[in-house]
């Protein structure tokens, strides 16, 4: 199993890595075409647009802070830890689908398997918290068992 949780792991990790070369593309771009904006422009066009390529920067700067804190979440997980409780670090099987309790990274697909990567924070992540094999809950209205943690 501690195989299956490296893989998921590395691949939460270029999730970041791919997250982050992407905003600070976006971020460039930006600062670039607010650096342009000065040089071709003048009166309230000028103070528009550069308005908005700030507030371009800001939002990205804002993602790249949420980006770390997903980072430093992910580098406090061991991944070749064992137990039978879900905590960061947990893949666990379930009658609604497999998990990877970690960070928000969406699908991650093992062996034709689809894992969800989720932090212990999203509404399904809060119900698996502190769980065990066997516990059951409702979820969306329906009912979910947990098949198994490692």
């Amino acid at each position: 199993m501690s195989k299956l949780k490296q893989q998921l792991y590395i691949l939460c990790g270029d999730y970041i890595k791919v997250r982050e070369a992407e905003i600070k593309k976006i971020l460039e771009e930006a600062r670039e075409a607010a650096n342009n904006e000065t040089k071709s422009s003048a009166g309230d066009k000028y103070e528009t647009g550069r308005e908005t390529m700030q507030q371009e920067i800001d939002l990205n700067i804002t993602r790249l802070n949420e980006l770390s804190k997903l980072k430093q979440s992910l580098e406090r997980i061991i991944p070749d830890q064992t137990g039978t409780t879900v905590v960061p670090g947990s893949v666990v099987r379930t009658s609604n689908g497999h998990y990877y309790i970690s960070i928000g990274a969406g699908k991650l697909k093992i062996d034709d398997i689809t894992y969800y990567a989720i932090s212990v924070e999203s509404p399904i992540g809060e119900k698996l918290a502190g769980q065990k094999t066997g516990h059951a809950f409702d979820f969306n209205g329906k009912k979910v068992m947990i098949e198994s943690v490692a």
